[in-house]
């Protein structure tokens, strides 16, 4: 039986159930910090006006190989009832043949979330690459529920570090707020931009990547050598 509740696995000696309550109450302590965070995020106020009602191109509403496409702008990205709006940038660049292999399993896991996500807040992926290679790639990896847009024509990407000045993509969620007064930028995770800790990647979207947590909860960790790729041998 540990300090703080009276569960006891299997043949656990009291020198591991010493050394789990100590990680269990540095567990405790992030899950405040973590709510802390959160607290901190919500209460900040609306950013800057959006400068301009970003026009973007949308593919076929269900996921099919058709070649109908349809100017959305950003407003229009706003449902009734649903003032927030989640953005998250995903690196593909206009000349890549192939995405971001981190930004794939991102989306791989977000394209199972999002029918849960779009209950509450509005919800949409953000890519440079022209409409019909996003429609074509996110056919390929079956994301039968993102709303994928392209960015190909305005300078979303540029003006909310979604891209660097001389192209290069980055990997970044931007969220909007509406109110009676418009459309405002209120967060960015721009952490990506601080410095990162030694050893470490900026781990700026790790909230809504789960897959480096289940390799945090294994002996193995997450490792500084591996990354995601777009299959694996059977």
């Amino acid at each position: 039986m540990g300090e703080f509740h009276d569960k006891s696995f299997p043949g656990e000696s009291a020198e591991y159930r010493k050394k789990r309550d100590r990680l269990l109450q540095a567990e405790i302590e992030l899950r405040r910090q973590i709510e802390r965070v959160a607290e901190q995020r919500r209460a900040l106020p609306v950013g800057g006006p959006v400068k301009v009602d970003y026009v973007f191109q949308e593919g076929a509403s269900e996921l099919t190989d058709r070649e109908t496409r349809r100017d959305v702008r950003i407003s229009e990205l706003f449902e009734d009832g649903k003032q927030s709006l989640f953005i998250y940038s995903f690196m593909y660049h206009p000349d890549s043949e192939v995405p971001c292999t981190s930004c794939n399993s991102v989306l791989d896991g977000l394209n199972g979330q999002a029918p849960h996500i779009a209950d509450r807040v509005n919800f949409a992926v953000v890519a440079k690459a022209p409409i019909q290679k996003i429609r074509s790639w996110a056919l390929k990896r079956g994301w039968n529920n993102l709303r994928m847009l392209s960015s190909y024509k305005n300078n979303y990407n540029l003006d909310y570090f979604g891209e660097s000045p001389d192209g290069s993509q980055w990997p970044a969620v931007n969220v909007f707020r509406k109110t009676r007064d418009g459309i405002f930028h209120f967060y960015n995770t721009e952490l990506l931009y601080a410095p990162s800790e030694k050893g470490q990647n900026p781990r700026h979207v790790d909230l809504i990547w789960p897959l480096w947590n289940v390799f945090d909860m294994t002996p193995e960790g997450r490792g500084t050598d591996w990354y995601p790729r777009f299959e694996y041998e059977e």
